[in-house]
């Protein structure tokens, strides 16, 4: 088939990859435009862009996809399907209507679970013991369309949503090619999905993901391995901001709520039932760093306390 594919960050990366090695043929992808990035705030290509540009494809950026002028380009590119994989803008319906076999998404989760843009960070905070990723037909509702394909994949109980999305881009992009060769093959048809189970993942921003040290050590773990790498999970020390990378279990004794305990083999953190030990820290302006010498630099004594 012809195929169009619409992508901006690296997990799409993956999938555009594998399309390129299929055999479909991409004629052009469709990603978001350069932005500031960087301390510099240079401008700077989307990883999906970076891809094709290596591949020789065609990249259109526009900067809504109802700009006019880009979708004359896409009807004359006259694709038979348009994957996407975390594209990062809404496709109006004129679109959506225009490749014989529609718009195919890959999103990182089992539908109609965790709907919305960070399904992945959402599976590891509420603690779920599988998540997938599935192919749809993509349609104007959210995340609501026919499925089409499904692969599962384990979390793991020291995963951050940056490592688990990792494997679920590799796994995911390979069950996109396959729904692909299915629908050309006409092996494939669209299942709706239930109205059970339906969940919404909405994006985490950094209000969100502030520790509570009140909250059980159980909670707190999820917390940060959710939000690791993005968009940080933070606390304070004397109104300093500190980034704190995934913790693991203390079986020391109970310190109270946020209370720090320095020892030779780390830093431990009081929750609501028992410590966490920190692992790694980035305080503001600094490089991140193992919680000791970030201790060790401070002077940090006990009875200090994150807030």
């Amino acid at each position: 088939m012809r195929v169009v594919f619409a992508g901006t960050p690296a997990p799409a990366v993956p999938s555009l990859r594998a399309l390129l090695a299929s055999r479909h043929e991409v004629v052009a992808v469709v990603t978001r435009p350069d932005a500031p990035a960087g301390r510099g705030r240079h401008e700077r290509r989307s990883p999906v862009a970076v891809t094709a540009d290596e591949a020789g494809v065609p990249v259109l950026q526009p900067a809504t996809p109802r700009d006019e002028e880009f979708q004359a380009a896409l009807r004359d590119l006259a694709p038979d399907c348009c994957p996407v994989v975390a594209y990062g803008a809404l496709i109006p319906k004129p679109l959506l209507d225009l490749p014989r076999h529609g718009w195919v998404n890959l999103h990182f989760s089992l539908l109609p679970a965790w709907r919305g843009a960070a399904p992945v960070q959402h599976a590891v905070l509420h603690g779920d013991e599988v998540t997938g990723a599935t192919t749809f037909v993509l349609e104007e509702g959210l995340d609501t369309g026919p499925v089409l394909g499904v692969v599962t994949e384990e979390i793991r109980p020291a995963d951050t949503s940056g490592a688990l999305l990792e494997r679920l881009a590799v796994s995911g992009a390979h069950l996109l090619v396959a729904t692909l060769d299915g629908i050309e093959d006409g092996e494939l048809r669209a299942v709706p999905q239930p109205n059970d189970g339906v969940s919404l993942a909405p994006k985490l921003g950094p209000e969100d993901v502030r520790v509570d040290w009140t909250a059980p050590a159980l909670r707190v773990d999820r917390l940060i391995r959710a939000a690791t790498p993005n968009p940080g999970a933070w606390t304070t020390l004397n109104g300093g901001r500190v980034k704190l990378g995934p913790v693991s279990r203390s079986d020391a004794g109970p310190l109270p709520p946020g209370v720090l305990r320095v020892t030779k083999q780390g830093v431990e953190v009081g929750t609501a039932d028992r410590p966490v030990r920190l692992g790694e820290v980035r305080a503001e302006g600094k490089k991140p760093m193992p919680a000791a010498d970030w201790a060790r630099g401070l002077r940090l004594a006990d009875g200090a306390a994150f807030a």
